[in-house]
This record gives structure tokens, sequence and C-alpha cells, in this order.
């Protein structure tokens, strides 16, 4: 009896298994026959999407296992496979019973002479049976690739500098504050539009903060002038 056909994954099914990752719930899928390298029908979950969504763009972990794989849609499905049902061996047919020896004549006979035994020549050695050749098993695959990385620096217009790391579709660090001294230094390791971007920016936050110090200091020479009148 031919096995039923499982159902690959839909845009539909796809866009559930995002929303349910992003929810923190990853969901349970199973591999078709189409899945290379895993048996039809074994469990795993699901971790990241790559992008862009082509190909082998889902990222799931088979059940039992730590390396991640990718797979495309048509080689997953959200339908469960039924258990199989184990069919009894057959059983050994009955043995015919043995039929009765026939009755033997006893018939005197005169004993023959013996003939001269020649030695049997000897026989040579078996060849040994060649080994059997081992299945060749499927090629594993291919661990997921690294996900992107995007770094991004952001000034406010006092001069404070934070920056952002995302990997793929997930950020791992976010409005980290960086000193300006380290971003004007990786600046001039980059290409010269960076470093002129950055320089720009920090020679703006110089001329608010000097200006800011020049009249934090005429005020407090007035501030002392006043002081010094009242206490003369």
């Amino acid at each position: 009896m031919a096995k039923a056909k499982q159902n690959s994954l839909s845009p539909e099914d796809v866009d559930h298994l995002r929303a349910e990752l992003e929810a923190g719930r990853p969901a349970a899928v199973w591999f078709t026959s189409a899945a290379v390298g895993v048996e039809a029908g074994r469990s795993a979950k699901v971790v990241a999407f790559t992008e862009p969504a082509e190909g082998d763009f889902i990222q799931v972990r088979p059940t039992g296992e730590k390396d991640e794989l990718s797979f495309s849609p048509a080689e997953l499905t959200l339908e469960k496979p039924a258990p199989r049902k184990r069919t009894p061996p057959p059983k050994a047919p009955e043995p015919a019973p043995a039929p009765r020896p026939a009755p033997v004549e006893h018939i005197y006979t005169p004993e023959p002479k013996p003939a001269p035994v020649k030695p049997a020549p000897a026989k040579p050695a078996p060849k040994p049976a060649p080994a059997e050749a081992r299945p060749v098993r499927p090629a594993a695959r291919k661990k997921a690739a690294p996900a992107e990385v995007t770094v991004t620096l952001t000034s406010t217009a006092e001069g404070e500098w934070t920056v952002d790391v995302q990997t793929g579709a997930k950020r791992v660090l976010r409005a980290a504050p960086v000193a300006a001294s380290a971003v004007a230094q990786a600046a001039k390791l980059l290409p010269p539009e960076v470093d002129e971007a950055v320089e720009a920016v920090l020679s703006a936050a110089r001329e608010r903060h000097l200006a800011r110090v020049e009249q934090l200091r005429a005020e407090l020479e007035a501030a002392q002038r006043a002081l010094d009148e009242l206490t003369g």
C-alpha cells in the first residue's frame, strides 16, 4: 500500500512559523521524503530564518542533535506522520509427517574385496570471500552559514555616541554608549568619507562645548568679583 504524500510548507505555513519563532515559541516540523540526508518523518525545531527567503533558508535543529541545518519549504511539513504499524511475522508452515520406511528384504550377498585406496589429491585452499561493499551514506548537510552582522554608530548634538549590533534578524546590542575618542580612532582606519563625516560631528560638538566653557568661565569671573566686593 503506497504511503500518503505529506504536504510541504506553504507560504502561510512559513509566515506562521516566523510568528511563532518571534513570539519565543519555536514550532515543530517534520521532514518530508524530499529532505536530503535525513529520514522522512523525523521531527525538528525551527530556530531561525535566513535572508533572502530563497532555497534552504529555514534553519532547524533535528531532534536529538545539536547541529543546526538549513532546508527548503519543500523538505519540511507541519503534518505529523502517523505511527507505523508493526506487521506480525508470517507463521512457519507445519512440517509434513515423515513417510514410513518401506520394508527392506535382507538378501545375503558376499562382501566384495576392498579396492586399494589411492591418496586423495590435496584440495587448494579456498579463496577468501570478497568483502561486502559498505553502503554509501548520503553526504551530510552543510551547517548553516553565519548570519550577516550590521553595526550602526549614532551621534547626538552634544557629541555623544552609541552603537547598535544586529546579527541577521536578531538585535544583540542596542544603544550601548561609546567614547567619542574611540569612534574617532576607528574612523581613521575606515574609508576617508567615514573619517570626514565623524570629524565633522566631533568638530561641531567641540565648538558647542567650548562656547559653553567660555560662558561658564565668564559667569564664574562675574560671581568672583561680586564676592570680592561683598567681602572687601
